[in-house]
């Protein structure tokens, strides 16, 4: 875990990126798949969970960040990006209640954490320091082929006027190299992720993203990893690819606010 930093706070141990941990403005957590003692911390409303402690979970991840609620997106797989802006009317919403239907979060209002729900795919957490802008990116492998963070990047710049070199990026615990197998790559993706698979024909989804963000205008050392594979450490983790789960685990990022 060197890569990131542990916090407790609701009787919870998650971890932080320490390039953001650092930054006053943000607060952030990736949050495992248990509570320090044991029980689930699964936050995926699937109908297949338990409604009432996911529920229960995301409120207690949301007091991590001294709020009630944690905005959720109803993750597709796609690359459609959600704007929350100043100077229009916001609720806090879930992704059960009215649902803002995507895969990327971006905001500039503080006290809204946004929250990705993964289980192998990538969380991938933004924070423009100058124009105090953060975003939240959901990417699996169609993500990735998609390449929704040029496409996050794209629409921070568009809306926001952010600038890519400014912008520093987390990507969370994911399927590593070791096992994001992909026996059906050939129609599944891409000739150019070809230099990213190895003799078994696993990818290296991280160095995807990292080439993806450089490309964006990102700059190298404002890119961090967690460098863990969720299927290697599925004891911390929830990881489809391991246990074919419904479960999935929080991501989160919110701008603190200042009154």
């Amino acid at each position: 875990m060197k890569s990131l930093k542990t916090v407790k706070k609701n009787n919870i141990e998650f971890y932080q990126f320490p390039m953001l941990a650092e930054r006053n403005s943000i607060e952030h957590g990736i949050f495992p798949r248990k509570y320090t003692g044991g029980r689930s911390l699964n936050v995926s409303l699937d109908p297949k969970n338990k409604r009432g402690p996911a529920e229960e979970n995301q409120r207690v991840i949301a007091g991590c960040f001294g709020r009630n609620r944690l905005v959720f997106v109803n993750q597709v797989h796609g690359t459609k990006v959600v704007t929350l802006e100043k100077g229009i009317k916001e609720t806090e919403l879930t992704d059960y209640d009215e649902p803002l239907i995507g895969d990327a979060i971006i905001t500039n209002i503080a006290g809204k954490p946004l929250a990705i729900q993964t289980g192998d795919c990538q969380a991938i957490i933004m924070y423009d320091p100058a124009e105090k802008v953060i975003a939240n990116v959901h990417s699996g492998w169609r993500g990735s082929v998609g390449n929704i963070v040029a496409i996050t990047i794209k629409k921070m710049a568009e809306k926001f006027d952010c600038k890519p070199w400014n912008i520093l990026t987390g990507i969370g615990p994911s399927l590593g190299q070791c096992c994001a197998e992909f026996v059906n790559y050939k129609t599944e993706l891409p000739e150019t992720f070809r230099k990213y698979k190895n003799d078994k024909d696993c990818f290296d989804f991280w160095s995807i993203t990292r080439a993806q963000l450089l490309s964006s205008g990102v700059l190298d050392h404002h890119i961090a990893f967690s460098n863990i594979c969720t299927s290697c450490c599925s004891d911390r983790f929830f990881s489809y690819r391991k246990e074919h789960g419904s479960e999935r685990f929080a991501s989160v990022i919110s701008l603190k606010q200042t009154d």
